[in-house]
């Protein structure tokens, strides 16, 4: 038997005021829509930007719904919309932040393992690195280079 090690590296900001203008400014976007969130059942809001290579930002925000697999995450709703929008266009960064309505959180929340494989999609199709920016309501901010480090054993295409 053979073992193999997987390693992720992140960069940790003490906060947004630390990070360069543009993604700062991405990341207030997320945390403006993250209140437009949809989420009377969890009471888990989390709002998503995403920066193209356009220059264009599309967001996005989590809509529940009873039947809880109908609902979409913040991530899978920006992510979708600017594939469909925006077909030709490369994502850039992503910025995502999360809150709860009944306490503040101040943990980093990455994207879920679906929202990860949808992101995967498109940066393996656009054969370039997204960076993930992703924190709290307030707090350290985490920055992935690309959705591999969050990832590490991605399943694309090639499997198929």
């Amino acid at each position: 038997m053979k073992s193999i090690s997987v390693t992720s590296t992140f960069s940790v900001f003490d906060s947004r005021e630390d990070l360069a203008l543009e993604v700062n400014e991405l990341m207030g976007q997320a945390i403006k829509i993250r209140k437009k969130a949809y989420a009377p059942y969890s009471k888990f809001r989390v709002g998503a930007a995403i920066l193209l290579d356009n220059g264009k930002v599309v967001l996005g925000s989590n809509q529940e719904n009873a039947a809880y697999p109908s609902g979409l995450c913040a991530e899978r709703v920006a992510i979708f919309q600017a594939g469909a929008i925006y077909p030709d266009a490369k994502i850039l960064k992503i910025a995502i932040s999360a809150t709860a309505d009944d306490k503040e959180i101040s943990d980093p929340i990455p994207p879920c393992g679906a929202c990860r494989q949808s992101i995967a999609e498109y940066e393996f199709r656009q054969d370039v690195p997204i960076e993930i920016y992703f924190m709290g309501a307030v707090g350290k901010v985490y920055k992935s280079d690309s959705l591999k480090n969050l990832l590490p054993l991605m399943f694309d295409k090639n499997f198929l």
